[in-house]
């Protein structure tokens, strides 16, 4: 009798074992009968479908596989062959979630040999499939996905391709909006300037340097919130010119004046004596973020007064540390909201827009200009009181002279003999070619688009030729290509385009144009750069002195740089040991992905070719990389993708080759330098 019990408890015990085995699997374990039936399942089973065990035994197996035939066959080959291994299947949820499996199963006999059922087990695949992709990333030279992950990976990259197309489409719709906003700003700011030349009284003038001001500071808004990429990557450029900010500030303030009289309020100006009276830094990005800290401060401001404060900080040998205030008192900013108030979109309240307008951007783009340039904001408020943004920023001082506007026509007073062709095709910005024109003393003359200008060409001699790219019937590419090829003219040819966001200065260059300038026209910058490639003997003296005045910052012949490392500065907190650190990885990791592109490219190994160019992309923006270099690993990509060797891709990876080549050059000196300073 004991010994019967015990054999039974054994039994008991080994089969609570067993049990405990099978549920502590992580895969799907489940009998089925030859019917089709299920007859037993662990808990695993359950977390996959979705359904308790209730349900599920006595239910029909392949009910559970989006393709239920072929669970049909896989399980009569169950049967057949005793056993099947590693099969592909998708086992439904019940709320609609798919997972890929390996279905596997053996068949189960009874004591005397007869099958009764199958045994199965389901392998979930999805984790392995995502560890399988992310592997490939961080290791370009592991294998590629399994022939199970081949096709879900097709998919990926078919949407990445999608997905790259409505990036491109996005561009291009932005650089369209560019280019019809900047048209009407470059007559506007040019016109201003033209008047500013005329005999003006000393109200006028004032007024109408606000208006040239608040044309400057609306070209850089439309350039940074259009190049959304370049904004998103921290990328944004600075300049460093001579300038005053006394007078800067207070004209640029004249802009406010009508609207502060209509809300019968104050505007007081706290100006620092202290202050010098030149300083080097870039004043359109200060007016940019007094701009809009003083509109911020009308717009919620029903009464009272609004205070703009300058204030010096610190003065040593070479620069000053300076903080400006924009006090009001208005509605003032609740402490909740005050921790979101510079972030994108946000604005004190729900009704907030409502009530006052805007789209909330205004504080987010104040911050990343002042963030990047090595300054600190803050702001305190209390509701119905009043709020004081405050930040500071440090320029270099200077004995250099700021006053450069009416220099040129004085430098160009001697200059004669220069005949240009200007093609372009709206008629107000012809007029104020025209009028820029003559006030360098050239003679000119118009087309209205490319197919105009070959046959003036033909007809006449010019020196140099103001080639706009957008235009009817014949664009500026177009027409510089038939110039060079058909006409195998050499004149002078000088790129003008609205289009700054996604100008492709590699395809100038590449139809044959000498420049190009961006509008709105700096009339001093067209000047020197046409007496610059015409090099004409007698105006030597006077391009060298304007050079020296406008371009003291960026030298006509200095080497192009690749990197610019002010992002990556800024994202590693200027700390020079993690600056090394980044720099040495790049150094370390770009060479052997060449490598592998070009063995890769050699070998028509498209899926390694893929993935070693996607590795590439992240770094440029690192390392402060022109986006057009980056563009250039992207092509090679979906060249990759697309198995395209007849497209150009051997010359795209030669010229990323001698990019990143360069680079590192660049980097190496760089990180030499800071290895100096610690």
């Amino acid at each position: 009798m004991n010994f019967k019990i015990n054999i039974e408890t054994i039994k008991t015990q080994e089969s609570q074992y067993s049990r405990i085995l099978i549920e502590a699997s992580l895969d799907p374990l489940i009998t089925i009968n030859p019917n089709g039936k299920i007859m037993d399942v662990n808990e695993a089973t359950v977390t996959i479908t979705g359904l308790n065990r209730d349900v599920l035994i006595n239910s029909d197996f392949f009910n559970y596989f989006t393709e239920q035939q072929k669970a049909r066959k896989v399980y009569q080959q169950v049967f057949e062959k005793g056993s099947v291994a590693d099969s592909p299947l998708t086992v439904k949820h019940k709320n609609g979630k798919l997972t890929n499996v390996l279905f596997n199963g053996s068949v189960y006999k009874d004591d005397k040999g007869n099958i009764v059922g199958v045994v199965i087990v389901v392998r979930d695949v999805m984790d392995q499939k995502k560890i399988a992709v992310q592997f490939e990333e961080a290791r370009v030279f592991a294998e590629l996905a399994t022939e199970i992950a081949e096709e879900a990976k097709i998919n990926a990259e078919s949407a990445t391709i999608i997905a790259e197309n409505a990036v491109k489409a996005k561009q291009q719709f932005l650089s369209n909006m560019s280019h019809e906003i900047r048209t009407p700003m470059n007559a506007i700011i040019g016109f201003t300037k033209v008047v500013l030349k005329t005999e003006l009284t000393p109200k006028q003038k004032e007024y109408l340097n606000a208006i040239k001001m608040s044309g400057d500071a609306l070209i850089v808004l439309i350039n940074d919130i259009l190049d959304l990429a370049k904004v998103d990557a921290g990328k944004m450029t600075f300049e460093k010119i001579p300038f005053k900010m006394k007078s800067s500030i207070s004209a640029m303030l004249h802009l406010f004046e009508t609207k502060i009289q209509e809300k019968n309020l104050k505007l007081i100006t706290e100006y620092d004596s202290k202050i010098p009276d030149v300083l080097v830094g870039d004043p359109v990005r200060l007016h940019q973020i007094i701009l809009n800290l003083v509109s911020n401060a009308v717009k919620f401001t029903i009464k009272g007064k609004i205070t703009v404060s300058v204030h010096l900080l610190h003065e040593d040998e070479d620069k000053v540390i300076i903080q400006f205030a924009v006090i009001d008192t208005g509605i003032g900013i609740s402490e909740e909201k005050i921790e979101k108030i510079f972030e994108n979109f946000q604005q004190a309240s729900s009704g907030t827009s409502r009530l006052y307008g805007g789209t909330g951007l205004g504080l987010a783009i104040v911050k990343q200009l002042v963030e990047p340039q090595g300054g600190s904001i803050c702001v305190k408020s209390n509701i119905n009181e009043g709020s004081t943004f405050s930040f500071t920023l440090s320029f270099q001082k200077t004995n250099a002279d700021a006053e450069l506007e009416n220099q040129l026509v004085e430098l160009d007073t001697e200059i004669k003999n220069i005949k240009v062709l200007v093609v372009e095709d709206i008629p107000l910005n012809q007029l104020l070619m025209k009028t820029l024109l003559d006030d360098f003393g050239f003679s000119r003359d118009i087309a209205e688009n490319g197919k105009i200008a070959i046959e003036k060409l033909k007809e006449n001699d010019y020196d140099i030729i103001l080639m706009d790219l957008q235009m009817p019937e014949m664009n500026g590419f177009e027409a510089t290509e038939y110039i060079r090829k058909t006409m195998n003219s050499k004149i002078p040819i000088i790129a003008l385009t609205a289009d700054v966001t996604t100008v492709d200065l590699a395809k100038c260059k590449a139809v044959g144009m000498n420049d190009y300038l961006a509008k709105p026209i700096n009339e001093r910058l067209l000047y020197s750069k046409i007496v610059g490639i015409l090099k004409k003997p007698k105006l030597a003296t006077l391009t060298a002195k304007l050079n020296e005045n406008l371009e003291e910052n960026n030298p006509k012949d200095a080497k192009i740089k690749y990197i610019d490392l002010v992002y990556l500065n800024q994202l590693t907190k200027s700390n020079p040991t993690l600056m090394m650190e980044m720099i040495s990885l790049y150094l370390v990791q770009t060479p052997p992905l060449i490598s592998a592109i070009k063995q890769s490219l050699e070998e028509e190994n498209w899926q390694l070719l893929s993935a070693a160019a996607h590795k590439m992309i992240p770094s440029f923006a690192i390392m402060g990389m022109s986006p057009n270099f980056e563009n250039i690993a992207k092509k090679i990509q979906e060249f990759a993708i697309a198995q395209d060797k007849s497209t150009g891709i051997d010359n795209l990876v030669m010229q990323l080759e001698a990019i990143c080549i360069q680079a590192c050059q660049e980097l190496q000196e760089e990180f030499n330098i800071l290895k100096n300073t610690i």
